[in-house]
């Protein structure tokens, strides 16, 4: 009997450390309140809280004081009551508008609240007489942003000591781009349908939109676009009007503004007109209504993003206009609303000949200094097309009588989609941090976007979003890393991805550095990982087409030649690679010379965009002394290991966290290495039937032949 009860506590024990966790769907991202267990701490902050005194009644700080609340109870376990301000002097937390809350002004320095700006928040320990914490802003959205600072602060278990930050944004816009369409599809959406239910609104807000919209502002995301940039006109009729307004008056005391994608020919498609041409006086005159008519519903709306000529989408070239024209109409229509229009340069064409790489910056240069002052130009961080790692685009520094706004697509398109893990952080930042040399030395695409090289007062970074109806938002548990990447980003570009890992792992999962460690090690290297399996040293653009799910660099027969993966590999008996120096298609020249100088000697190129810029023999020798096939044939190899290392690494977490989301995981990084598995036989065995040269020695040969993987078909593959 006593053996028996023996065996049936070391049971009970057993199950309490493998299994005890709470469990956790990923619907709270990382703004989890979870309770602190060291008791130590969570009784210094506690008493260093003291009594919590909140000005204000406004919409946007009564949001912040629920979220003070909530946050404040879920990691102290303690209900805190929150007065209003006064100017009695008593220690504890004092949170407060400075330009309206006199007592709140009085304890702060009107230098230190002039760095903060319109935006940004103040948290501070005063130094004399009691001890206070002190969040302020000059705005309640500001004090709303320093509220989310905090509580990151506890989440994180950093020490409220002697606080001294100011933290103001670098950029003004900072926006979520969704591909949403009014049927709910998502357009490159890998987290089931779109969160916005068209059907249901204006009447029924969902919980999920305040929650979506919280999260935003927890990362200092200020805008969002509702719709897809292949856009549809119907979003703009007084029906749907009303159901962007409902969304809109949900998202303002959070400081969101809503966009809404403008389809070019909407004047013929929904304002019964036989034209769209922008120099059209009927047209010009439409818009101008339909901005009147938006900005009666929803007085901050944003302004339109547009996507024209581009893909078979309506613009006007249609009628022999340019971008410009096109641009300034809309410009002109939305300006007396302090509006803005943020047109895309994602433009290339069936018609022209001429290397897609060059395409936009042919279209755009010769138009710069010809936008009105309330148009952006949107730039995709590459000139093709959100490949996992492609050189910055050559319009970052060559337009700088125009604001260009970034454009990076935080949705897995090209990426491994929802079933790979690929923190993408290193990637924003390796193009942020390219140096283009418009202004000379350090004049990165960071300071570009930022507008300080060239005295522009709009500037900002777009995601294409990754968000959908699914329970935890992303699809992937991991993918909720690149949302949060985004915004903190957009905020401030000066921090490393290992820091915002670092914030993220603690906020969504756990502060114990026995998870921690290994965790933040296998995020920062998941893109290089990704990279190797899919497209090592410069290839790009040889997934699956339609659905741009898995390999199929052998696909000819598209329509238009620059959607053939072909098109962009260019391999042949003597070699692999795209020509883009002066003896192939030239599109090195777009670059500031010294910013080319990396790239245009194949000796010289970085090896990271070898294959990009040259067209390399099989047998060039690397700077390892690999021929080129087997350098090529050991980057995929050492992919697809580097999954399974993921694997083994995530095995040996499964007591830290939850159950559920460790199975989620683990069970996506399985698909995970089958899928690098894949890439990596399926490119290698195409690509050998040009180097005609085996395997190096010691690799695994694939498992099935080249024409199973031609075979392959994906029909209803996600995204479309």
């Amino acid at each position: 009997m006593k053996r028996s009860w023996l065996t049936y506590i070391i049971f009970l024990l057993l199950v309490m450390t493998t299994t005890g966790l709470k469990a956790e769907n990923g619907y709270d991202l990382w703004l989890r309140y979870p309770l602190i267990n060291e008791n130590s701490l969570r009784s210094t902050y506690i008493r260093q809280l003291g009594s919590v005194k909140f000005a204000g009644q406004s919409p946007t700080l009564i949001a912040a004081r629920e979220e003070l609340l909530s946050g404040l109870e879920g990691l102290t376990g303690r209900r805190f009551a929150i007065t209003n301000n006064s100017t009695r002097v008593s220690p504890g937390l004092i949170i407060g508008n400075a330009s309206n809350e006199q007592a709140v002004k009085q304890l702060v320095s009107p230098e230190l609240l002039r760095q903060c700006g319109p935006e940004g928040y103040l948290i501070t320990t005063t130094k004399t007489g009691p001890v206070r914490i002190i969040i302020s802003a000059n705005s309640d959205i500001g004090v709303l942003y320093g509220v989310f600072h905090f509580l990151r602060l506890m989440q994180t278990k950093q020490s409220l000591n002697n606080i001294h930050i100011v933290s103001a944004p670098r950029l003004q816009l900072r926006l979520l781009n969704h591909w949403d369409n009014l049927n709910r599809t998502v357009e490159r959406g890998y987290a089931g349908f779109s969160i916005w239910n068209w059907h249901t609104l204006p009447s029924y807000i969902d919980q999920r939109y305040i929650d979506y919209a919280r999260a935003n502002a927890s990362i200092g995301i200020n805008g969002t676009v509702l719709t897809n940039v292949n856009a549809n006109a119907m979003i703009l009729t007084p029906a749907y009007l009303l159901k962007v307004k409902a969304l809109a008056d949900v998202f303002r005391p959070y400081g969101i503004k809503v966009y809404l994608t403008a389809r070019f020919s909407a004047p013929i498609e929904s304002g019964g007109l036989k034209t769209a041409d922008p120099l059209n006086e009927e047209v010009r005159q439409w818009w101008k209504n339909k901005a009147k008519e938006i900005y009666a519903l929803i007085p901050d709306f944003g302004g339109f993003l547009v996507k024209a000529n581009s893909e078979g989408q309506p613009g006007p070239q249609d009628y022999k206009r340019t971008h410009a024209d096109g641009a300034n109409m809309l410009a002109e229509a939305v300006a007396p609303f302090n509006g803005i229009i943020i047109w895309r340069a994602f433009v290339y064409a069936a018609e022209n000949p001429v290397d897609r790489h060059k395409q936009a910056y042919d279209d755009f240069v010769p138009l710069d200094g010809k936008f009105n002052a309330n148009v952006m130009v949107q730039v995709k961080n590459g000139a093709i097309d959100f490949m996992p790692r492609e050189p910055y685009h050559p319009l970052f520094g060559a337009m700088p009588k125009t604001p260009l706004m970034m454009e990076f697509q935080v949705t897995q398109e090209y990426l491994g989609q929802s079933t790979n893990l690929v923190y993408l952080a290193p990637l924003f930042k390796e193009v942020l941090d390219s140096d283009t040399w418009s202004n000379g030395k350090g004049s990165t695409v960071a300071k570009v976007i930022e507008g300080s090289l060239n005295g522009h007062i709009l500037n900002g970074m777009a995601g294409v979003a990754n968000i959908g109806n699914d329970l935890n938002w992303c699809g992937h548990p991991f993918a909720q890393a690149n949302w949060y990447a985004l915004g903190r980003l957009a905020w401030d570009n000066s921090l490393s991805s290992e820091n915002i890992a670092d914030e993220w792992i603690r906020m969504s999962y756990t502060n114990d550095p026995r998870f921690i460690q290994p965790i933040l090690k296998m995020m920062l290297g998941s893109r290089e990982t990704m990279v190797n399996y899919m497209n090592p040293l410069g290839l790009h653009h040889i997934m699956g087409t339609g659905h741009h799910y898995g390999p199929a660099p052998w696909v000819n027969d598209q329509r238009r030649p620059e959607w053939n993966p072909v098109y962009y590999h260019k391999a042949d008996s003597i070699g692999i690679g795209f020509d883009r120096t002066s003896t192939g298609s030239n599109a090195l020249a777009q670059y500031h010379p010294e910013a080319r100088s990396q790239w245009e000697s194949i000796d010289r190129c970085d090896e990271k965009y070898l294959l990009w810029f040259h067209h390399v023999s099989w047998n060039h020798q690397m700077k390892n002394g690999r021929t080129l096939w087997n350098e090529l044939c050991y980057r995929y190899y050492e992919g697809a290991e580097a999954v399974k290392k993921m694997q083994r690494q995530w095995d040996d977490i499964r007591p830290l966290i939850d159950k559920e989301r460790f199975e989620q995981v683990r069970q996506l990084l399985a698909i995970q290495y089958n899928e690098a598995t894949w890439w990596r036989d399926a490119c290698l065995l195409y690509f050998q039937t040009f180097s005609r040269q085996p395997f190096p020695d010691g690799f695994e040969k694939p498992a099935q032949t080249l024409d199973y993987y031609k075979k392959l078909r994906f029909p209803y593959a996600p995204g479309n």
